[in-house]
């Protein structure tokens, strides 16, 4: 059961987004891309109320570098509408699993960002948790 409403279009758009933000991160990267952007629906919260939709998500201003920089108009493949499809359905995977920022920085991960904590790092992105009550919503199970 989804945990997010998803159309084949959104499912599309969601695959096309874990390609462009971390194929090179393989399969568990782009899992992680996908959790933070089904969190990102869910919690309702900080820079993320009133997102619904997989498209909202998405084409928020400013979210995605590869939405930004044309990476993102790559085809899907069924290889990443598979992802896309677990992560709908509310599979999880650490660091991600309540993240709702992560990003690619240059050396090590910074302590916090955009005033959260960092929670792990794998490969090359960081990913960060919210804090306090603000954005509980994310720490809700299925």
């Amino acid at each position: 059961m989804a945990v997010v409403k998803a159309s084949a279009s959104d499912i599309d758009l969601l695959a096309r987004l874990l390609r462009a933000e971390a194929e090179g991160e393989g399969k568990l990267g782009m899992l992680l891309v996908g959790n933070v952007g089904i969190n990102r629906i869910r919690a309702d919260c900080s820079d993320f109320k009133g997102l619904r939709t997989i498209p909202q998500m998405i084409y928020q201003p400013h979210a995605f570098e590869a939405v930004q920089k044309g990476y993102f108009y790559q085809a899907a493949r069924e290889s990443e509408r598979r992802l896309a499809r677990k992560v709908i359905k509310g599979e999880r995977y650490w660091p991600a699993k309540f993240s709702l920022w992560y990003f690619r920085p240059t050396g090590d991960c910074p302590q916090t960002w955009y005033n959260q904590p960092f929670v792990g790092r794998y490969k090359l992105h960081c990913f960060y948790e919210p804090t306090g009550e603000e954005c509980e919503n994310v720490y809700n199970t299925f």
